[in-house]
């Protein structure tokens, strides 16, 4: 294969996981354009359209049914040719930790712990990376991170941390004010955790009321807010009834910043934590480290 076609499968690759050019500008250091027609003379070559250009819509390109198809192995290969070529330089003491996590996952859980994983090894500087988008932790280099999901994450190796069940939860004020059972529940405003995109599972309160046989309530109204830890904010602060999630709010409980007005109400979850590190990631010290730390807390 010449070498313009490699350079043009690695444009390819990169725009089709971020659906766009200038994001995958960005991690390739490299224009726009120069993605644009690496893209191009790609499909020339292959006779095939990879992506369909929209003017409009939540995305302007849009994989072909034969990009879809091609994708999987296409990524699994460069991932693969990084590690071989990771392997073949000598090996760098670096003592940098990069943990990647939620912002409300690092504000409710993991900063009130993170003390003691750096006492017992001060020899590695942590950094964590709290962006709320999902990252790629090869063209990113992070080393580990916790994720919130099914499981399925292509190219990443995993390891279960926690499940969790989801309920209702509010300010005790709330509960002075009259929320004392069901049928009051309609006298609070609902606040809506909107940092997970329906697809993924995670329960509104639409699906929260029909698992319970709740009626009668405005399952749509009310705060809306993309921050898990915005909306459990929110709760503690009395503006609202929220859908606590456990791992998320039971520091809040034990404290009594929170309470759960009806504790036997819970509603099903597929979705849960998961340890997840780049492929041959725990054969550096560091990575294990911090893995077997993380899952010794359970």
């Amino acid at each position: 294969m010449k070498i313009n076609h490699l350079n043009g499968l690695r444009a390819f690759e990169a725009a089709a996981r971020h659906l766009s050019f200038s994001l995958a500008a960005k991690e390739l250091n490299v224009t726009p354009a120069a993605i644009g027609q690496q893209v191009k003379l790609l499909e020339e070559w292959l006779d095939v359209s990879l992506f369909e250009r929209r003017s409009s819509g939540a995305s302007r390109l849009v994989l072909t049914k034969e990009a879809l198809q091609g994708l999987p192995d296409i990524t699994r290969g460069f991932n693969a040719l990084s590690q071989g070529l990771s392997r073949l330089k000598p090996i760098e003491v670096n003592p940098i930790l990069t943990v990647a996590v939620s912002p409300a996952f690092a504000a409710k859980w993991l900063l009130m712990r993170i003390d003691d994983f750096q006492t017992s090894h001060p020899e590695w500087d942590l950094r964590l990376d709290t962006n709320i988008r999902t990252l790629d932790y090869l063209a990113e280099s992070i080393d580990i991170g916790v994720r919130y999901g099914k499981g399925n994450w292509e190219g990443l190796e995993k390891s279960l941390l926690m499940t969790e069940s989801v309920f209702p939860v509010c300010s005790p004020d709330l509960v002075k004010k009259g929320l004392f059972n069901l049928d009051n529940l309609t006298d609070f405003p609902l606040l809506h955790d909107l940092s997970l995109p329906k697809e993924s599972g995670f329960p509104s309160w639409s699906s929260w009321a029909k698992q319970n046989n709740v009626h009668d309530i405005n399952a749509e109204k009310g705060l809306k807010i993309n921050n898990s830890a915005s909306v459990i904010q929110a709760a503690i602060s009395g503006q609202g009834v929220a859908l606590g999630r456990s791992v998320l709010v039971q520091e809040d409980l034990d404290c009594g910043r929170l309470v759960k007005p009806f504790p036997d109400l819970k509603c099903h979850i597929e979705l849960a934590y998961y340890i997840v590190w780049k492929p041959n990631g725990l054969e550096h010290e560091k990575i294990k480290a911090f893995k077997d730390w993380l899952q010794y807390l359970q």
